[in-house]
């Protein structure tokens, strides 16, 4: 097998297969079988935006010793032989007549026994990234052949991340941090909300993110309505409350956190709550430790912002990170994953202002043995100010 790879030495690609196996062995499983970006990636080190084509699906089988075995469109075959993956079996995409149905199951036909069980993430926060009448003709193929539930064994491993990792996260929130520190430079009274956005994914892209995946924010007077609209028109105006989300890529790797803004003066209301917020986090981050359930640190962030007199948000008040903008677990009232040393997680909790008016702040940290770590540079206690 190559001794390099992309992204990370062959070696830690190594560790993670083994890692997998040791839970599919756990869970009686033969094989996995993985089809989307961040799953293939983390397996084989192959990174790129070809996967927004939705004409292709591509295919990495684990089996249960041994190498991962690719099963991709013929497109591909350069780019993941410059990865340590030890064999690649190609087909000439796309073919409407069988787009890899045959040598998918060929390939599952040779790794797993009769009567043996392949895992495929069914859980929550996967999906199937192929078509679902080709997936059914592939099981039809199986014969005795189990097709069972794998969230669990890739979800165990992939939520703890390595010290790499953590290395490539912790670097994509860094560049993340400098572009915050210059919103002052094309933010202001007067600018449009679309030109703010438009300025701050250059900006990141200036600082060295590879791309912007996920840009989101808001902005009106005291707080602002929701967080995931597409930005309008709408100049800053003085007594606004800008709020900036960004989820930038480094290395395959995202950051995910927020930053709010006044215009001009914010007013004592938007100042209680970021203040709360604020007592919110760092509550969390003095307290939280391995052992915890993310239903523990909801519980943690939503009695703080209680206990500072502010009304919490709805929904989850944060998530795992890596190599996707949001990853499990959930930190919410009914969530009870146990949180783990090494796990990487965002801090969000959020606040209700008024009726239809919010505030939520965000920081990226990964869990220690005596605690979090933050990942991005902690923001200020008192809300920064834009121009007028």
């Amino acid at each position: 097998m190559p001794d390099r790879s992309l992204i990370f030495p062959a070696a830690e690609y190594r560790g993670r297969v083994a890692a997998l196996q040791a839970e599919m062995a756990k869970d009686r499983l033969d094989a996995l079988l993985l089809t989307t970006p961040a799953d293939v990636f983390y397996v084989t080190g192959f990174l790129t935006r070809f996967w927004e084509s939705p004409a292709r699906p591509w295919f990495v089988i684990v089996p249960a010793q041994g190498g991962p075995i690719a099963v991709i469109p013929a497109i591909g075959a350069d780019l993941m032989h410059r990865t340590w993956t030890p064999e690649i079996r190609t087909w000439d995409a796309p073919d409407p007549v069988d787009d890899g149905v045959t040598l998918l199951a060929d390939t599952l036909h040779e790794v797993v026994p009769e009567r043996g069980r392949i895992g495929i993430p069914m859980g929550l926060e996967t999906h199937l990234r192929m078509p679902l009448a080709d997936y059914h003709q592939v099981v039809a193929r199986l014969g005795s052949r189990q097709v069972v539930d794998g969230t669990s064994a890739v979800q165990r491993v992939r939520e703890v991340k390595s010290e790499a990792e953590i290395d490539k996260i912790r670097a994509t929130c860094q560049i993340a941090d400098r572009v915050f520190a210059r919103v002052p430079e094309f933010a202001r009274a007067g600018t449009p909300l679309d030109q703010v956005f438009r300025d701050f994914q250059i900006a990141l892209l200036s600082e060295g993110a590879d791309w912007v995946s996920y840009t989101a924010g808001g902005a009106g007077q005291g707080g602002y309505g929701d967080v995931i609209s597409p930005a309008d028109t709408r100049p800053l105006q003085p007594g606004d409350i800008l709020m900036l989300d960004t989820g930038a890529v480094r290395e395959g790797y995202f950051c995910d956190f927020d930053r709010n803004y006044a215009v001009g003066d914010p007013g004592d209301v938007a100042r209680r709550a970021h203040a709360a917020l604020y007592a919110a986090t760092d509550v969390a981050l003095n307290t939280l430790r391995p052992g915890m359930t993310a239903q523990d640190l909801h519980r943690i962030l939503t009695a703080s912002l209680s206990a500072e007199g502010a009304v919490p948000g709805g929904g989850r008040l944060g998530h795992g990170l890596g190599l996707t903008l949001t990853e499990w677990p959930s930190l919410t009232a009914k969530d009870t994953t146990p949180l783990r040393e090494g796990m990487v997680l965002t801090l969000e909790p959020g606040v209700e202002i008024a009726p239809g008016l919010i505030m939520v702040h965000e920081e990226n940290i990964v869990l220690r043995a005596d605690g979090p770590e933050l990942l991005s540079r902690r923001a200020p206690a008192d809300l920064p100010r834009l121009g007028v």
